[in-house]
């Protein structure tokens, strides 16, 4: 079978893979990865067309699989190579379980309608039910629906933090496999990275009531001046970084390997960034650093600094 996964998601994509690898018991040894923007075609396909020798079956996994876009021709793959591709789709091994894995994928292009006519074609954008991933991460442990409930909302509902979060959890609790309310309020620190959001949202649209409201809530849970500006800060700049790139074409996972961040705050970012003028980012961006000038060099407390900064907006 070949499959086309897709999306921002690794974390899923790597389990759906997992689930190949644990239905036809494939091992280890009989794994081949590739990436398309460096491997040739022909290596792919040579791989994918033969037996492994130590399994009934065999796991070729393809990232970068931009010949299911419209970038293929800046990557120098052609239509010899999409024709190759159909040729082994039409034909496939039996014995091999191909895998094409992409960010992004054009399901218009004639290649994308035929794998998806006779193969798999997954997408991995969205997760629907975080509290049913969230059971099954947490599977064997006893909890509460009500304390998955302040697990997400400490997490903010961001798949990776919970992933990490639950390992954190089970592995505290591996004997007694009982989670606990206070459990999760001991060991899952709350992420503001939403707050972070809010508080740029009431910046940039010069809401000064709701943003000092979220900062007040802020220095109650301790969170330091200088470290809510470096985060609105570093914010800021994602935001235009992102837009920037966006309109150069580029992918979210694209921005996300240029930037060398994680695919998942550049998705955020441009999200937020779509209704910002991009000479406004640059003025906050401008206005935060003199900000963190000024209580380095003694000139203004830290506190207070931050609150006229809002107020002054």
């Amino acid at each position: 079978m070949t499959y086309l996964f897709y999306g921002s998601i690794d974390y899923l994509i790597n389990e759906e893979i997992n689930k190949i690898i644990a239905k036809y018991k494939i091992d280890d040894i009989s794994i081949s990865r590739y990436n398309m923007e460096k491997d040739s075609i022909d290596d792919i396909l040579e791989d994918a067309s033969t037996v492994s020798l130590f399994s009934n079956q065999k796991l070729v996994i393809v990232t970068n699989a931009v010949i299911f876009t419209n970038q293929a021709k800046k990557s120098n793959i052609n239509t010899i190579d999409e024709e190759k591709i159909s040729n082994y789709l039409n034909n496939m091994n039996p014995l091999v379980q191909l895998v094409f894995i992409n960010d992004k994928v054009n399901m218009v292009k004639k290649l994308s309608k035929l794998i998806k006519k006779v193969g798999v074609v997954k997408e991995f954008n969205e997760v629907t039910n975080l509290k049913k991933m969230a059971k099954e991460l947490l599977s064997g442990y006893s909890i509460s629906d009500s304390t998955i409930n302040v697990l997400l909302d400490r997490v903010n509902n961001n798949i990776d933090i919970l992933r990490q979060e639950c390992i954190k959890l089970s592995n505290y609790k591996l004997e007694e496999k009982d989670i606990t309310l206070d459990d999760v309020k001991n060991m899952v620190n709350k992420n503001i990275e939403l707050d972070i959001f809010k508080l740029i949202d009431d910046i940039v649209t010069k809401n000064k009531e709701e943003a000092m409201e979220i900062y007040e809530e802020m220095l109650k849970h301790n969170e330091e001046p200088i470290k809510i500006i470096i985060m609105l800060s570093n914010q800021f700049r994602l935001m235009f970084q992102s837009k920037k790139l966006i309109k150069k074409g580029y992918s979210e996972k694209e921005i996300a390997k240029k930037l060398n961040v994680h695919p998942y705050p550049v998705k955020l970012a441009l999200q937020k960034s779509r209704n910002y003028d991009e000479s406004r980012l640059l003025f906050l961006l401008s206005e935060l650093a003199d900000l963190d000038f000024q209580i380095k060099s003694g000139e203004i407390e830290k506190r207070l600094g931050l609150e006229l900064f809002i107020l002054s907006l």
